[in-house]
């Protein structure tokens, strides 16, 4: 017998949408078939089962949204064995929140939902009560009683208000008293209608928030609350980076050749190594400082963001890394990213240079002490030994949390990275 329970599948993870049933109830299954999908803070996991056995009881339906880790969602057992869930039903999948339907609501509703409720009628003199009604809609410019509807329908029909005898609660125009108005109290002045205001929901599409983005959003915006970032950019010179590469693909295959991407890695590895202050994480009480660079690549995926890491980068080749970094990309695009694979590290880098963003600002991944953002490389006028000349610059800008890394400490690493870039056969010692 085996109770199968939602699974922690990363270590932020609480939560989770089971996404999908690979199996029903009655079916065989043996040790290690793939029987569910989850969505994760992080990817699309596969659950596997753990004893062989019939899928007696499927508890939690698919589609179901914030499943807590450690709920039953299953139950396999052994020919003869019995339940041991005491026949627990199944949890059903919360059904979508239909959009607003764009139909119009009765008069009733409208004046509800318009007008707080009217006191009662005091008793007025006999003298008051013979007022015209004209006077009572305003027809000297007084203020006009009438429903949110009846305005509605009276500016599309072009029906003058002051002209109409409400027959509503105090005297107030309702929806019945415009739709029963002669033609001939039709508006008499030139002025056009008003537009009236498009229904939302047909201007507009509402979007499911997925697991994913709502822990993505949830991590970053403690993150902006909790860390106290600061920032450091510096313009770096990149015509020695683009030469080294360049002869390092000439002698490799196309399948083989490395980006500017694997080389600024392998460049921030050797920096981290070199000043450690900035290679460490926030603990509360300590602050853990890692002996290895275990750098996370920051990869743009159709529902959010997700981070795998290079391991011990600074021990790894060039090409290593490079190969490294395609397989993880290519593995986080089909939602196939292991645990160990995206959880941990200890620095993030995040480059948009391939979208032309000159530089940028971004937001530290917790529990890292710093993320370096990378802007596009782009042709400049610079001064060398006092003549004006033509360079491929890049702006890179460290975010650091100070708690972790001090000013005089972040300035540092950035001085030592663009040493490092702007001498590339220096990361590679």
């Amino acid at each position: 017998m085996a109770i199968i329970n939602m699974p922690a599948l990363s270590p932020t993870m609480t939560e989770g949408k089971l996404a999908r049933w690979l199996v029903k109830e009655g079916d065989t299954v043996s040790s290690g078939d793939v029987i569910a999908e989850i969505e994760t803070d992080k990817a699309l996991m596969e659950v596997e089962a753990l004893d062989d056995g019939v899928m007696t009881s499927i508890l939690v339906a698919e589609g179901t949204e914030g499943v807590a880790v450690g709920t039953a969602i299953a139950e396999i057992l052994d020919e003869g064995e019995e339940s041991a869930l005491g026949g627990q039903p199944p949890v059903a999948a919360p059904k979508a929140k239909p959009e607003p339907a764009a139909r119009p609501a009765t008069e009733e509703q409208v004046v509800k939902q318009a007008s707080p409720p009217m006191p009662k009628a005091m008793p007025m003199p006999e003298k008051d009560t013979a007022q015209p009604q004209a006077a009572q809609n305003g027809d000297k410019g007084d203020r006009i009683f009438a429903s949110p509807l009846a305005r509605r329908i009276a500016e599309q029909k072009g029906i003058n208000l002051s002209h109409l005898k409400g027959t509503g609660p105090h005297g107030r125009i309702i929806k019945q008293d415009v739709e029963n108005a002669s033609p001939g109290m039709a508006r008499t002045d030139t002025a056009k209608p008003r537009a009236m205001p498009a229904d939302p929901s047909e201007q507009s599409t509402l979007i499911p928030v997925s697991t994913t983005r709502k822990v993505i959003a949830s991590r970053l915006q403690q993150s902006m609350q909790d860390a106290p970032h600061f920032y450091l950019n510096m313009d770096i010179e990149l015509d020695a980076l683009l030469a080294a590469r360049k002869a390092i693909n000439s002698a490799q295959s196309d399948a083989a050749k490395v980006t500017i991407n694997d080389l600024l890695i392998k460049c921030a590895a050797a920096c981290l190594i070199k000043v450690p202050e900035v290679n460490s994480s926030w603990e509360g009480d300590y602050i853990r400082q890692w002996h290895h660079a275990d750098i996370a690549v920051a990869v743009a995926l159709e529902g959010g963001l997700v981070t795998p890491i290079v391991w011990q980068a600074d021990q790894k080749s060039l090409t290593s890394v490079s190969g490294e970094v395609k397989a993880l990309v290519q593995k986080a695009q089909e939602g196939r990213l292991k645990l160990e694979e995206f959880s941990g590290g200890s620095f993030t880098i995040s480059n948009l240079g391939m979208f032309g963003i000159s530089s940028f600002t971004a937001v530290i991944n917790p529990p890292h002490g710093a993320i370096l953002a990378i802007g596009a490389g782009r042709e400049m006028p610079v001064v060398k030994d006092g003549a004006i000349t033509t360079a491929t610059m890049m702006t890179a800008t460290l975010s650091c949390d100070h708690r972790v890394v001090d000013g005089a400490v972040g300035a540092k690493w950035m001085a030592e990275f663009k040493t490092i870039v702007e001498n590339p056969m220096l990361a590679l010692i």
